[in-house]
């Protein structure tokens, strides 16, 4: 096991019209950031996690760490604003012997133990990536409503995480962002802003972040079907 992994926890829940964190939603049996963390504790790859979240969230966020075999060491870390910020937080806060990273997050809870490792992999030959699988609908640039471009989605992909990083490389570009006041939604954004490359990993088709009720009802049946195909290989 060497790879470090942050998790941005510290959001509101607002788009999915909950009244607490949406990571704190049930999900079947268990809270949606449970899920996310039994894969991440499951991954080969993974020695070390840490979660951004703000600090009205910690008791409850510590009450889930509490269920999980403490195998791996799950540390609290105090979220910022945006996500920007959790990570750039969450950054300052790994462990001294860490150079690459992985961040990954919490909303992602149908990501699998695979996925990490492959991801863990690709991090020892990769400078920056991002897991990501090919569009598959064709998309539509508009202004307003009405069409202006048709890109060719061959060379189109959605973006997924987890995203890996060298650690000294992305640390550089979050001070950049500070120091020119960029915003991005992403950490892959920053590395492609200072210039540096970002590859890709194929992602999972399934590893869909749970926004709305609906992606909550995706992933329960999601869930809920790798369960059935586990009980059939037993």
């Amino acid at each position: 096991m060497t790879c470090h992994l942050l998790i941005p926890a510290a959001g509101s829940g607002k788009r999915m019209g909950a009244d607490r964190n949406k990571l704190l939603l049930p999900l079947i049996d268990k809270p949606i950031l449970q899920w996310t963390l039994e894969a991440a504790i499951a991954s080969e790859a993974i020695a070390w996690i840490g979660v951004m979240a703000q600090p009205h969230d910690y008791p409850d966020f510590q009450q889930i760490f509490n269920e999980i075999s403490q195998l791996k060491p799950i540390r609290l870390i105090q979220g910022g604003a945006t996500r920007q910020a959790s990570v750039f937080n969450g950054l300052k806060s790994l462990p001294a012997d860490c150079d690459r990273v992985l961040i990954h997050d919490g909303a992602r809870c149908l990501a699998t133990p695979e996925l990490f490792d492959r991801c863990d992999a690709a991090l020892q030959r990769m400078q920056g990536f991002i897991a990501a699988v090919p569009v598959k609908d064709t998309i539509k640039v508009v202004d307003g409503l009405t069409i202006v471009d048709t890109p060719n989605r061959d060379r189109l992909w959605a973006a997924q995480t987890p995203q890996g990083f060298h650690l000294e490389a992305l640390k550089n570009a979050h001070l950049k962002a500070l120091e020119l006041g960029w915003e991005v939604t992403d950490d892959a954004a920053l590395l492609e802003k200072v210039g540096l490359a970002v590859q890709i990993v194929m992602g999972e088709e399934t590893n869909l972040k749970v926004t709305t009720q609906q992606d909550l009802a995706i992933a329960e049946f999601i869930l809920k079907q790798r369960s059935s195909s586990n009980k059939l290989k037993s």
